[in-house]
């Protein structure tokens, strides 16, 4: 498996990072401890949760605990330094955390400590923002996403208030990189401007959903990614199960994501299964599974750093992780393209 340079960072990560989410919920601490070794085998460096996970379903008598199964992992097996960790402050809205508190100097101070303590260590590799708290058009809400309802005066105050904190806490070495997720391009752009301004730290990375049934960072994140050394982490490269094909014609497998969260955040529409299908029916053209196709397509996008993979079973971490062995030639990626073009943004 190979590994790439995080951003503008000495990191190496793996061009597949093992997601958290479901450890504590639909996942044991055993599962996970044993995904964990799998994926390491696998050459797989970084691990990437958020101090609001497990989700599927989430819940305030839950969360944390993904971070806390990794703990006890890096307790058990004492390999803190052969990983790279990646987690997140949760933001505003989110009652779960903090009564919904956007985030700010006092709530990234209460939230790390809490990470560092249930993650059994002493530093974070990556601390990232989970979502911005001026808003974000993921998760299906670029269909109402109004960004002139937003004030660039407290943006500006706000992202100069993160920044601060986190050059304090790098100091205090407590965090080693600052990253984003579910960003837009402005916000990334203004993030890195006041970072080279005012002498504080850069942004390297960002976590955004990215899949071939959503490919919102196609162009103007994908652009600024390029040129500004800000590496995607992409999550939800699977479409949350749906492209596995395991869905099509109503089929709702037991104890799977959407048989706890039944539209999938969001996913689930006419148009999504309409071109799953047509997905399905190139990976049963070229004899190949479609997940790793999926994977695959991810990989060849220069963008991306790393997909995130999350897994109930052993059997579909094993195939992702052998995924890394496929590489779609030109035929493949030009009928990926057409079906794109037919359903450039099926849900």
């Amino acid at each position: 498996m190979r590994r790439k340079k995080l951003g503008s960072t000495d990191l190496e990560i793996s061009e597949i990072c093992l997601g958290s989410m479901t450890w504590g919920t639909q996942n044991t601490k055993n599962e996970a401890f044993e995904q964990i070794d799998m994926a390491l085998d696998h050459n797989v460096n970084i691990i990437d949760t958020a101090e609001m996970y497990p989700v599927n379903p989430l819940s305030m008598e839950t969360q944390g605990n993904s971070e806390k199964i990794i703990g006890d992992w890096v307790k058990k097996s004492k390999r803190r330094d052969e990983v790279i960790i990646a987690t997140k402050v949760s933001g505003k809205g989110y009652q779960a955390v903090r009564k919904g508190a956007p985030i700010s100097q006092k709530t990234i101070r209460i939230a790390l400590e809490n990470s560092l303590q249930n993650l059994s260590s002493e530093y974070i590799d990556l601390y990232q923002l989970h979502w911005p708290n001026r808003g974000s058009y993921m998760f299906r809400q670029n269909w109402n996403y109004d960004p002139t309802l937003q004030s660039t005066e407290e943006a500006l105050d706000h992202f100069l208030d993160v920044l601060e904190t986190i050059k304090k806490l790098i100091s205090e070495g407590k965090i080693r990189h600052f990253g984003l997720s579910n960003e837009s391009a402005w916000g990334v752009a203004t993030w890195i401007k006041l970072s080279e301004k005012y002498n504080l730290p850069r942004v390297v990375s960002i976590q955004n959903e990215y899949s071939l049934l959503c490919r919102l960072f196609d162009t103007d994140l994908a652009e600024l990614s390029h040129h500004e050394n800000v590496g995607l982490l992409a999550f939800s490269p699977l479409a949350a199960g749906l492209l596995s094909g395991k869905y099509q014609n109503d089929v709702i497998p037991e104890g799977s994501r959407m048989s706890i969260v039944p539209n999938l955040g969001g996913r689930v529409s006419k148009n999504a299964f309409n071109a799953i299908s047509c997905y399905l029916a190139i990976a049963k053209k070229f004899n190949i599974d479609p997940c790793q196709m999926a994977l695959a397509f991810c990989r060849s996008r220069g963008f991306i750093s790393s997909a995130i993979i999350g897994a109930t079973k052993k059997a579909q971490l094993k195939n992702a992780l052998e995924s890394t062995s496929l590489k779609l030639n030109d035929e493949i990626l030009q009928e990926i393209s057409d079906i794109h073009k037919l359903y450039p943004i099926p849900y």
